[in-house]
């Protein structure tokens, strides 16, 4: 939304005085959709389209109630009148409030085990991620709390990984796997998502004949092994690249739209940004197949590596042409 965008969106409601339930229910919707209330069943929303369906399947909720229900389209007469508006949907005290939460969760994170740590981030980010969608007008109110969200990420982050790999700068050069044949390839041990999907990738497109050395530290990598994942490894993190979109890119990998939808599970679920609708699926899968098979994760990849095999199959036959139902069987 540009602050200056004189155009509104007008909810009016009416429903009979015994429709509690389905008064609140309308308050509550909304409140998540970050509607400033004007009065008792009168509430305003910055324009678009979104915001506009969303308010008429309110108000065609509230008419089948009994009630009476009017979307309206509104104009600020002046600037003044516009910022008095604008000022309506502040979120600076909702966003001090949350950093307050911030600091609190920060001084409690040592105390908490693994399980622990990754519901609270979970929370926390939900928590961000619906007040700033109804932050109209971000400002610097909305900067201080990204910036507070993303140092008690890293924080959080390296307590539930402490060898987790930092992002390095560029994006490196084209290589060929021709020289890369045979060779031993090394990781840090107890895989996860980006792990477990590189070696997937590396064993599948890469070095066939790849061999696996699972480390119980970094430091612990032979001279002649090629590591993966980790600071200081031959392949790692690189700018918003993680490690199995590093390997995608210097091997050029990047044309496989299957492998690209693989990408996005393995960022999605690595580093965060923009939700994958099978990342939870596949999260889960992981989970349950490490909770059976326990350090053993030569297991643990041979079996990955057949959802990899199949999920790849399934994004390589929805994109093929003349494919326009997504998901089709």
């Amino acid at each position: 939304m540009k602050a200056s965008d004189p155009s509104w969106l007008l909810l009016i409601v009416s429903l009979p005085t015994s429709s509690a339930t389905a008064r609140m229910r309308i308050w509550r919707a909304c409140k998540t959709l970050g509607c400033a209330a004007l009065r008792d069943g009168a509430y305003l929303l910055p324009a678009a389209a979104r915001h506009e369906q969303a308010l008429q399947r309110l108000a065609d909720d509230c008419t089948a109630q009994g009630g009476s229900a009017w979307v309206m389209a509104a104009r600020s007469r002046s600037a003044d009148e516009a910022s008095s508006y604008n000022r309506l949907f502040d979120r600076s005290a909702a966003y001090a409030e949350l950093r307050r939460t911030f600091k609190d969760a920060n001084r409690g994170l040592g105390e908490l085990g693994a399980a622990e740590l990754a519901r609270l981030q979970r929370r926390l980010q939900r928590e961000f991620d619906a007040l700033r969608a109804i932050d109209f007008f971000p400002g610097e109110a909305s900067a201080e709390a990204e910036a507070a969200w993303t140092d008690l990420g890293r924080r959080i982050a390296g307590l539930l990984s402490p060898d987790e790999p930092r992002a390095t700068r560029g994006r490196g050069r084209r290589l060929d796997a021709a020289d890369y044949q045979g060779r031993i390839w090394a990781t840090r041990r107890h895989l996860w998502v980006d792990r477990v999907a590189s070696a997937w990738l590396i064993r599948r497109y890469i070095d066939r004949d790849a061999r696996f050395q699972w480390l119980a530290r970094p430091s612990d990598c032979p001279r002649r092994a090629l590591g993966f994942d980790f600071d200081g490894a031959a392949f790692t993190h690189a700018g918003d690249r993680v490690t199995f979109e590093t390997l995608m890119a210097a091997f050029g990998l990047e044309s496989d739209a299957a492998l690209a939808r693989l990408a996005a599970i393995v960022h999605a679920l690595d580093v965060g940004g923009e939700p994958v609708a099978e990342a939870s699926g596949f999260e889960a899968v992981m989970a349950g197949a490490r909770a059976r098979l326990g350090d053993d994760d030569d297991a643990l990849l041979a079996e990955m590596s057949g959802v990899l095999d199949s999920l790849h199959a399934h994004f390589t036959r929805e994109s093929a042409p003349g494919n326009t139902r997504r998901g089709s069987r």
